[in-house]
């Protein structure tokens, strides 16, 4: 069943909506999705920087971001499997989001118990990071499908305003809040303490206390004691079969590294560009690791270990489903609006920061107007977002959150000839952060829209892996595009990339329309 996500509401009701009970609690969800992030990469290098750990010696740490980016293909285990003794208890979501908020407690505090400069410790500190990657890639995969399933389709922007709230600011803390710690604790880059830093990441792990307070206090948004079909062996069978088939996967991807950097070395020489070979040998070995991986999952699915009913409703099933929902035609126009919404502001975001670098602005300028007066304008525009969004409906701020993206892109030209000027920088720094909360509260609100609640989990985490990758691909070109032709023509040629996305979402909006129409 479609939801009508344009339905409209008052001034009064609109921000009512701030103060209401799910907005609140999606705020602490946020705060709880956003805590880990900087744990694992930026606060983390840092710490591995002063432990004087040499840059070769970490390079495996980067699995931890595996969980982030391949989470779809474990979100049906989310949607599927009951987790033993605690579903029963508190309901598939609810159980989960604890499970994983668990897990993630504990890798800080492996991760706290744990000293880097001790060479028999590294390989603890990897694996510790690596979980702390897929713990918190499990808790966001259950947060969305909770907001999606919990929340009124009209309030959605607003849910997804406090969310991005809550996560911003527990990045905060896990980044700007470590390093001001772990300093105040006596750790620096003369002096390294593991003792500041493990007490540091000790008292960082208590916030997860935030989540688990939501967890409690939220009521499992869908009963599905029916849905739970299956005997617990083919459950257990499909968890295990999981497991190695992602075992596989890091086993075929890491085999290949010595011969993928003699690749590239090889390909750069021919067609003399790192970044093209680089991106070319990098999709190479995804492939040949997923295609191994393809293989002895489906060797396994022809043994007595894994349900092949189990595995059609978990896997096979959402993208049908899908399909058959919106038809061919419109599902397809809506995975290319999926795919393309943020190519304009992505692809520009990239390279930001260079350019304020290069109009002499100093470092500790550009913080100060991007992490810190940026945050709020983010935030506040979040909130600006969700309101606009119950007032007027979803698709219609979709449009303009659209159309202030191609402007906004735009005004990176009046900071390339105003120069070095503070005031008009933190000017266009507060309109694109402000357009950005706008944009990705009314966009999240449209992608919950097009879920079904049968296959909340996978789905959902399909079109957020699927809204950054065509910009992400693209924006590892925006250097190259500089360089070739200056900044004035490449913010033209971003903005210029928003154009169809606004096409997009007219067509995807008429489509929608006659869809509902047909189902009423």
């Amino acid at each position: 069943m479609l939801k009508n996500i344009n339905t409209q509401h008052d001034w009064k009701e609109s921000f009512y909506a701030l103060m209401h009970k799910q907005v609140i609690y999606m705020l602490m969800l946020g705060f709880s999705a956003g805590l880990p992030l900087f744990l694992i990469f930026s606060s983390l290098s840092l710490w591995l920087r002063e432990a004087g750990i040499e840059k070769s010696a970490v390079t495996y740490f980067s699995w931890a971001a595996l969980g982030y980016s391949f989470k779809f293909i474990w979100a049906p285990l989310v949607d599927r499997l009951p987790v033993p003794l605690l579903t029963r208890a508190l309901g598939l979501r609810r159980s989960w989001l604890l499970v994983s908020q668990i897990f993630i407690f504990m890798a800080i505090s492996f991760m706290a118990l744990t000293d880097p400069s001790v060479d028999e410790q590294l390989v603890y500190m990897a694996l510790s990071a690596v979980l702390l990657g897929f713990s918190s890639a499990t808790q966001d995969i259950s947060i969305d499908a909770y907001r999606i399933e919990a929340v009124d389709a009209d309030m959605q922007a607003m849910a997804s305003a406090a969310y991005m709230a809550g996560y911003r600011l527990g990045m905060m803390l896990s980044s700007a809040g470590v390093l001001y710690l772990a300093t105040y604790y006596g750790s620096t880059a003369q002096a390294y303490s593991y003792e500041a830093w493990s007490t540091t990441y000790h008292i960082v792990s208590l916030f997860m206390l935030v989540g688990v307070l939501a967890t409690f206090l939220i009521t499992e948004p869908i009963k599905r004691d029916k849905e739970f079909s299956h005997a617990n062996t083919e459950y257990f069978g499909l968890f295990v079969a999981f497991i190695i088939s992602i075992c596989v996967f890091l086993a075929a991807f890491n085999v290949t590294t010595d011969l993928a950097s003699s690749a590239k070395t090889t390909l750069s020489e021919y067609i003399y560009s790192k970044q093209i070979s680089g991106f070319f040998i990098e999709v190479l070995r995804l492939v040949f690791a997923g295609t191994v991986t393809f293989w002895v999952a489906k060797s396994l699915s022809k043994t007595n270990l894994v349900s092949n009913n189990l595995i059609e409703s978990s896997y096979v099933a959402p993208i049908k489903t899908f399909f058959n929902d919106y038809g061919k035609e419109t599902a397809i126009l809506l995975l290319l609006l999926i795919g393309l919404y943020r190519i304009s502001d992505i692809v520009l975001g990239v390279i930001a920061n260079v350019f304020y670098s290069d109009m002499g602005f100093t470092k500790i300028e550009v913080a100060d107007a991007t992490k810190l007066f940026g945050l709020a304008a983010t935030i506040f525009g979040g909130f600006v977002g969700g309101v606009l969004a119950m007032r007027f409906g979803v698709m219609r701020m979709l449009f303009i959150s659209a159309l202030l993206v191609v402007v906004t892109n735009l005004l990176f030209i009046v900071l390339y000839y105003s120069g070095n000027n503070l005031t008009v920088l933190y000017g266009v720094v507060a309109m694109d952060n402000l357009v950005a909360g706008v944009s990705t509260a009314a966009f999240i609100a449209f992608l919950s829209s097009l879920v079904n609640i049968q296959f909340t989990a996978i789905q959902y985490a399909i079109f957020s892996s699927l809204m950054t990758l065509v910009p992400k691909v693209l924006a590892g070109y925006s250097g190259a595009i500089v360089d070739s032709l200056g900044y004035v023509s490449f913010f033209v040629f971003s903005s210029c990339l928003g154009i169809p996305v606004m096409f997009l979402v007219y067509s995807a909006g008429k489509a929608l329309e006659v869809e509902l129409k047909a189902q009423q």
